[in-house]
């Protein structure tokens, strides 16, 4: 799944045309690398994102193509933020 898709699914950016101009800024970091919208997040994924100047890192745990509301806060596990 697309990182901008992932983002959406899992509810930690609001819209996919928001995540994606995150990630064309320069903003989501991927186990310590850049990323574009189009990388393709795997299972164990770390990914950093930056919100302002407030950095968030997840822990990708789960990839569901379309889970409940209450399912998509455990696609990810909180590591700082």
């Amino acid at each position: 799944m697309r990182v901008d898709k992932y983002l959406k699914v899992s509810r930690l950016i609001k819209r996919r045309t928001v995540a994606n101009e995150v990630a064309d800024a320069g903003r989501i970091v991927v186990n310590g690398k850049q990323v574009k919208a189009s990388y393709s997040v795997k299972i164990g994924d770390e990914i950093e994102i930056t919100f302002g100047n407030k950095p968030v890192k997840v822990k990708v745990l789960s990839i569901e193509a379309a889970p409940g509301k209450d399912v998509a806060r455990e696609m990810y596990e909180v590591i700082e933020g």
